[in-house]
């Protein structure tokens, strides 16, 4: 498993209602895999602007903790659709009050529980979000910007080996389900 997978500024991401996580499962013990990471507990942070001005302009700033495997990032995605760097961090407890100390604040703490499987040059993450379900992200980075359809179309294609289409794709970030489903 490599960290090549996650390197890039771009990021071609297919994310999908998955139905029934068993058929899922089913389905990946049939297709050579490797697995990086199983039922991690991700824990992420959103930081804005009091006027929330990157969100206004389609962009995100993250801190992200998961456990048990260790894993730190900061993740910057935006403005672009496509557009997502990560890199990882020591010390989630200074990034964030560095953002603080920036003018940033907390305005969302999101929860899941995380798979990620290497299916040849592609990613997936199999994720659980309470109230939210589960979906699944087919996904690629890559500084080839010139490559990004030929990915989707890729992913496309490896997402209906798992019996998901479009009919099953959700367009709405994690970010936005969370909000949407807390105000409810």
């Amino acid at each position: 498993m490599s960290g090549e997978h996650f390197k890039g500024q771009y990021e071609v991401e297919l994310k999908y209602r998955v139905h029934s996580k068993p058929d899922f499962l089913q389905v990946l013990s049939t297709v050579s895999h490797e697995v990086m990471v199983q039922d991690n507990t991700e824990t992420d942070w959103y930081f804005d602007t009091p006027e929330h001005s990157l969100a206004a302009q389609n962009k995100s700033v993250s801190i992200r903790e998961m456990e048990p495997s260790g894993i730190k990032l900061w993740i910057v995605k935006g403005p672009e659709a496509d557009r997502c760097e990560a890199t990882n961090i020591t010390d989630t407890h200074a990034a964030k009050n560095m953002l603080t100390t920036m003018g940033y604040e907390p305005c969302l703490v999101m929860n899941k529980i995380r798979s990620i499987y290497f299916v040849g040059q592609y990613h997936i993450t199999l994720d659980y979000l309470e109230g939210i379900g589960h979906y699944a992200e087919f996904a690629i980075m890559t500084d080839d910007e010139l490559k990004l359809a030929t990915y989707k179309t890729e992913l496309e294609q490896l997402a209906s080996q798992f019996g998901l289409g479009s009919g099953d794709l959700e367009h709405r970030s994690y970010r936005t389900l969370y909000q949407m489903q807390s105000t409810l």
